[in-house]
């Protein structure tokens, strides 16, 4: 029997490259009569709030935001910036260079694939354009489940929609909000992608104390793949 039944993915800095706010997100608040450095700041102080879903749908979570930075926005003004919204984030989103090919190699080596984000209404609404959403058996989103990694029912949900034990699971994530140990502490095999690129990521609540095994490309996780069913047993630890 293959050690591993599954690979889970981080998907911002893990499936994509490093991500940066790019202009269309002051573009957005301006058009909503607030000031961007404002919104920006509303913005970071409330990430894990917003990827819990805690103000409710998009178009009232925006509106929360803007007003939270000082604007006061008409309904139809918050109605066009929810689409603003998601074109901006799919905009800062550039899938990396191997991840198709990375995730076709998994999946032809029979293991179910997931991915695990903590996001807000952006993601679930642009993810499903993009060219990995059909090589993804599970996809599992923050603002819909209601709890944010390093939570374990965030894990245990891809478990259950892939039917895996956490025991069968590869966790590749760039160690943002805990994730790494977080999959530890279920029962996953975390591994820490550390590509060049995530030196200017934007990231909430790093794992600076993981110090498990590292890679530095998604390729890097077929190999370990084949080395794992080769030897039919769990990946040793990192040294």
């Amino acid at each position: 029997m293959p050690a591993y039944g599954a690979v889970v993915f981080d998907f911002f800095g893990t499936l994509t490259r490093s991500v940066q706010r790019g202009p269309q997100h002051a573009e957005i608040a301006r058009a909503l009569g607030a000031d961007p450095d404002a919104v920006l700041g509303v913005l970071d102080r409330t990430f894990r709030a917003r990827a819990r879903g805690r103000y409710g749908s998009a178009e009232a979570t925006l509106r929360w935001v803007i007003e939270q930075a000082g604007g006061s926005p008409r309904p139809a003004q918050v109605r066009a910036g929810v689409p603003a919204r998601i074109s901006a984030l799919k905009a800062d989103t550039q899938l990396r260079a191997d991840a198709v090919t990375a995730l076709t190699a998994i999946k032809r080596r029979g293991l179910a694939t997931a991915v695990i984000s903590d996001c807000t209404h952006e993601l679930p609404a642009f993810l499903p354009s993009l060219p990995v959403a059909p090589l993804l058996d599970a996809k599992i989103y923050s603002v819909r489940l209601g709890v944010c990694k390093p939570d374990p029912r965030i894990y245990l949900a891809a478990c259950a929609e892939l039917g895996v034990h956490p025991a069968e699971c590869l966790y590749v994530g760039d160690g943002g909000s805990h994730e790494l140990t977080g999959a530890a502490a279920v029962g996953m095999t975390p591994v820490r992608l550390a590509a060049a690129d995530l030196a200017n990521h934007l990231v909430f609540d790093a794992d600076t104390n993981f110090a498990g095994r590292t890679v530095r490309s998604l390729t890097e996780i077929v190999s370990l793949v084949d080395q794992s069913l080769a030897r039919s047993e769990p990946l040793p630890a990192a040294v």
